[in-house]
């Protein structure tokens, strides 16, 4: 019972929270948990182990061959022939053996190969390393990926708790006009205006909920996390601390400097660039395929009977062979030139792509610039409009209670306060985007 109980207690330990338990999660727990879920970086490494198998079989095409073969066989019976010679006698030529064994042991080893082996190993290289870039470049579009997930969900979360504080303030507002009204203070259409904003408000906070759901399923997704866990996120939906933390943060930074970043860091055209290399390389190998190309050979074989050796004896006899041989493609129809021109325009195709991505990568930097500097520029502007909303609303409210004002106009100012703290939220969730997206742009 108590070993029961242990296993149980570590199981649940293992597991995580309890059902229903929200898990507290930061932002970067949420980059290393969906960096070790992640399916695509897993394939890719994967296809990463498989490049490096590729430069390891091409290095070892420089190391000697050596084949090792035994075998035994039975044959039928055949006459034997013999020959009788004056003053030697008769000599059997052709014995019945119906028993043959045989062993040999080979080494192969290339001379020349015209540069064959040394295009595919760089060929091999090239290609092990844009694997690796490609791993890189994944890793980075998940971070973006997973930071747009985790921001959106903070922000549809703060969301409805914005649009909750504002069907508080409405219900009670509402409570207030029907209260002005049973003291036939105050017409019908005061507590029906004040109705549909309430409507509409919880409409909204609805939406915001399911927003909030969907984000969090999401998160859920990317994370690796069990189906249904609930999710706290630990970050609050503030403005970043310290805007100068990481270079080309600051709106004034050179667009250049920046367009330099990326083109220096990001890992897709370091890839493409490795891949270029590796064309270039197997352009090389198949002109090398139409050249000389020398190896060295030496075998030996331990046989009985050994063929090598008359007459044929029932007994174990070894020889031995080496030798060199030199050949040369004279003639092949014209494979060798078709193999070169297609790896020619093979790499033609990716520098071409090449310069497709460095030309869009200077918008895609100046974009992403433009998209922060607006982002920090709106957030002076709304925080001033948010005290100010906040103020009028608190205005409004005494000057309504003392019946100075209409109740239109203590809703215009619940609305107005509404509309300013959604906009808040939404230039602090652009923000964070922006930096994210910056981010990636330049290749951090």
């Amino acid at each position: 019972m108590r070993w029961f109980v242990l296993c149980w207690l570590t199981a649940m330990s293992v597991a995580g929270p309890a059902a229903g338990t929200p898990l507290p999660l930061s932002l970067a727990e949420a980059l290393e948990r969906a960096r070790a879920a992640s399916p695509r970086l897993a394939e890719l490494d994967a296809q990463r182990r498989a490049a490096e198998a590729g430069l390891a079989g091409a290095q070892a095409e420089r190391m000697p061959r050596v084949d090792l073969a035994a075998g035994y066989a039975r044959n039928s019976d055949v006459p034997e022939l013999s020959l009788t010679l004056p003053g030697l006698g008769t000599r059997t030529l052709f014995p019945n053996i119906p028993d043959t064994w045989r062993a040999h042991a080979g080494v192969t080893v290339p001379l020349w190969t015209s540069g064959r082996i040394e295009s595919g190993i760089t060929a091999a290289d090239r290609l092990f390393q844009a694997a690796g870039l490609d791993l890189t470049s994944a890793a980075h579009e998940l971070t973006l990926e997973t930071r747009e997930a985790y921001w959106s969900f903070v922000t549809a979360r703060e969301s409805a708790r914005v649009l909750a504080e504002a069907v508080a303030s409405y219900q009670a507002h509402r409570k207030t006009s029907q209260d002005r009204l049973d003291l036939g203070i105050a017409a019908r259409n005061e507590v029906l205006a004040v109705q549909v904003e309430l409507d509409r408000a919880e409409l909204a906070r609805l939406s915001a909920e399911n927003a909030a759901a969907v984000a969090e399923a999401n998160l859920v997704r990317l994370t690796g996390l069990p189906p249904g866990t609930t999710i706290e996120p630990t970050e609050p939906l503030d403005a970043p601390a310290n805007p100068e933390a990481n270079p080309g943060d600051n709106p004034g930074d050179d667009t250049e400097a920046l367009v330099a970043a990326a083109l220096a860091n990001r890992p897709e055209i370091a890839a493409l660039e490795q891949r270029i290399a590796a064309a270039r390389a197997t352009v090389d190998l198949q002109r090398s395929l139409a050249r000389p190309q020398a190896g060295f050979s030496f075998g030996y074989d331990y046989a009985r009977p050994n063929n090598r050796i008359l007459p044929l004896r029932d007994a174990f006899e070894g020889t031995w062979s080496a030798g060199v041989t030199l050949s040369f493609n004279a003639f092949d129809g014209g494979r060798t030139a078709a193999a070169v021109t297609q790896a020619e325009a093979r790499a033609e195709a990716l520098e071409q792509q090449l310069e497709a991505i460095r030309r869009f990568l200077r918008q895609e930097v100046t974009a992403r610039r433009l998209d922060l500097a607006n982002a920090r520029a709106t957030l002076p502007v709304i925080a001033h409009s948010l005290d100010a909303a906040r103020e009028n609303l608190r205005v409004a409210g005494d000057r309504y209670h003392e019946g100075v004002i209409p109740s239109s106009e203590l809703l215009d100012a619940e609305t107005a306060l509404l509309r300013v703290g959604l906009d808040q939220t939404a230039a602090v969730t652009r923000l964070h985007m922006a930096l994210a997206r910056l981010d990636r742009a330049v290749g951090r």
